[in-house]
């Protein structure tokens, strides 16, 4: 009796001592990186309310891109509040882009068919899901860069832009960003209140997105779909549509093929060694020349699908 109890004691220490260890080695996944870190986003809204909603780029249900702006009206129900993702990783840290799409930039110059535009997040790997050190957001061909609040880095080639501010969400302190109507230009959230009065508030979802309720919308939310998934942006990449050139949307509304995917997303006066599409296809690069005082930072990816 005595050594069936031994034995079962060693056996239940075992299990204990062996349970937490794999449980602590379990790796984090995209998707949860993703939604951890998922901005809330503060989207304005003008008076043609609809083409500053978030959508998928296959809102009207296929991805012929050069048809997107005259469809906004008639399929209005397939503006289902969307976010593009996709993780790149060192030994040191995640970059997760973000990439927001409308069927129309409108802005009074210069518009035209299809618009993506969206931010960079660099997140300190800490055996969970990591600490935000650094946001970069893109607005109109120039990058903005940010830091959170006691963060440490501190401008490098390009001066800091602003504060990060954090908002409570679903358990957790998310960034927040912000877009303009009509043209949506992405920068972070400052706080305050919209400069028209009316904005749509998005929040992400583990599940699915929603067509907002109005142009003024406080409480709307968005799903997360993975840039690398099946079907998706980057495995139609070379098709055209929905893609004129590499990275340029297939677009034939006022200027042609303007807007872009993240791996052509370029700020056009940061230095002639960050050429397009880095802000993806090497965003460790990009952080580690935009800013200093970075800490352990590798330049050496562990996984990155844009460079195969």
């Amino acid at each position: 009796m005595k050594l069936w109890r031994s034995v079962t004691t060693v056996l239940l220490v075992a299990a204990t001592i062996v349970a937490p260890a794999s449980a602590a080695h379990a790796a984090v996944t995209d998707a949860e990186l993703a939604y951890r870190w998922a901005p809330v986003h503060y989207q304005d809204t003008a008076s043609t309310y609809r083409a500053d909603y978030l959508a998928p780029v296959d809102y009207d249900g296929e991805w012929n891109t050069r048809n997107n702006w005259n469809n906004l009206d008639a399929f209005a129900s397939g503006l289902v509040g969307t976010v593009y993702y996709s993780v790149v990783e060192t030994g040191t840290h995640w970059f997760i882009v973000y990439a927001y799409y409308h069927a129309r930039d409108y802005k009074t110059f210069f518009p035209h068919e299809n618009d993506m535009e969206g931010l960079l997040l660099t997140v300190r790997k800490d055996g969970g899901t990591g600490t935000l050190e650094a946001m970069v957001t893109l607005a109109h061909d120039n990058f903005y860069s940010y830091v959170p609040t006691g963060g440490t880095y501190t401008s490098g080639r390009e001066n800091i832009d602003g504060t990060v501010l954090m908002q409570s969400f679903d358990g957790a302190a998310h960034p927040t960003t912000s877009q303009e109507s009509k043209g949506h230009g992405c920068y972070n959230w400052s706080g305050g209140s919209f400069p028209g009065g009316d904005g749509v508030v998005y929040y992400p979802s583990r599940t699915a997105g929603a067509v907002p309720s109005g142009p003024n919308d406080r409480n709307a939310r968005y799903r997360l779909v993975d840039i690398f998934g099946p079907g998706g942006p980057w495995e139609r990449r070379n098709s055209n549509p929905p893609y004129a050139s590499w990275g340029a949307f297939a677009g034939d509304d006022w200027q042609p093929n303007a807007a872009h995917a993240p791996w052509a997303w370029d700020d056009l006066n940061d230095g002639s060694d960050l050429q397009a599409g880095v802000i993806a296809s090497d965003p460790a690069y990009l952080v580690s020349r935009y800013y200093t005082n970075l800490g352990a930072f590798s330049l050496a990816y562990t996984r990155n699908q844009y460079r195969g």
